[in-house]
């Protein structure tokens, strides 16, 4: 354990969002966000704002559990997370991380009426599916591999783009095609839409 101080952390980290994730699922049931009608008017001008942000913050460097509600900040590594090369760069970086990159724009763009967990899972909990025909800027997409459940996620941009913080190395980075992409389609968990506690 290269790190033994960040592992901790991330352990804390990993158990919040564990709970989080748990403790918001029972909690959409029906009368819930996830099980509302998907409307129009202010969700699409509300998506609109978190496509800007997200299309706002490319070319921001990816970091292992970087972002939060203020914006990009310094991530760490875990025993998998956060290197590259067998260098750790998540605790030297500014950036985002996936789950970090949605957090910040959909908070900003709501004025704080959308929280969002620094977590993939609770983040998919804590949202109303939406069906990819009906798809807005600034809906979420969510990846998975049987090795990896609810791995990623990526802010919808409209015209078939996504907007996302894929790895350790990269950029924040705009992905045309998404959809149409082998590697992304066949990962492809479903699209939602967060929604204010209400």
């Amino acid at each position: 354990m290269p790190f033994p101080h960040l592992t901790r952390a991330w352990g804390r980290r990993r158990v919040l969002g564990l709970a989080l994730g748990a403790g918001l699922a029972p909690a959409l049931g029906a009368g819930s966000a996830a099980a509302r009608p998907r409307h129009a008017g202010p969700d699409h001008t509300l998506g609109l704002r978190v496509a800007a942000l997200a299309a706002s913050q490319i070319g921001v460097p990816y970091a292992w559990g970087g972002g939060d509600r203020l914006g990009a900040s310094l991530g760490f590594c875990d025993e998998e997370n956060g290197y590259l090369d067998g260098q750790c760069l998540g605790e030297t970086t500014v950036g985002y991380d996936c789950s970090g990159l949605s957090l910040y724009c959909w908070y900003r763009a709501s004025a704080g009426a959308v929280e969002l967990a620094h977590y993939t899972v609770a983040q998919f909990n804590r949202s109303a599916p939406v069906e990819t025909a009906a798809l807005l800027p600034g809906d979420l997409l969510f990846f998975s591999r049987p090795d990896a459940p609810l791995h990623h996620v990526g802010i919808w941009a409209g015209d078939g783009a996504m907007i996302h913080a894929e790895r350790t190395g990269t950029l924040v980075a705009r992905l045309e095609g998404v959809l149409g992409i082998p590697r992304w389609s066949r990962e492809f968990a479903g699209a939602r839409r967060p929604l204010p506690f209400g």
